[in-house]
């Protein structure tokens, strides 16, 4: 028996909403998301694909969809704040490791990022400043303020 379009329907609907509330997927819960959607279309469209056919289909589209959103990141040059420019500020939410890598929340959203000072430990709620970004790695300083604290 197919699998009812519902319940691809509401897998769709719990994705979209762990994606609303900032739950950290780098992409792939968006890409999850709508391969349920378009798993929906096909359990209306084609009721004969069998419970396993959707599942291997859906395995390959979330799997396709997160080979291209890596390629197309990776293939994104890297931005940096022009000279003179206004340098925007962001919230460590995840403290930085030894090796520099960390997350902060930048412009209401979670991001990776990467510290350009990494023999400065920034813990969880300091403010760096945003230099650049990379793909979707955003390229983070300490502010002076953490340091004199």
């Amino acid at each position: 028996m197919p699998a009812p379009p519902i319940l691809w329907l509401a897998l769709a609907g719990v994705l979209l909403l762990l994606e609303l509330v900032g739950a950290d997927g780098d992409g792939l819960l968006l890409i999850a998301a709508v391969a349920a959607l378009l798993l929906t279309l096909v359990a209306i469209l084609a009721p004969v694909v069998p419970p396993l056919g959707q599942l291997l289909l859906y395995a390959v589209l979330v799997g396709t969809g997160y080979v291209w959103l890596r390629r197309w990141s990776a293939r994104r040059q890297a931005r940096t704040i022009p000279p003179g420019a206004r340098a925007e500020l962001a919230e460590v939410t995840t403290a930085f490791d030894a090796s520099g890598e960390g997350r902060v929340r930048w412009q209401g959203q979670s991001w990776a990022a990467q510290n350009l000072a990494p023999d400065q430990l920034l813990p969880a709620g300091a403010q760096v400043t945003v230099m650049g970004r990379e793909g979707t790695r955003l390229q983070v300083l300490p502010r002076q303020e953490n340091l004199l604290g």
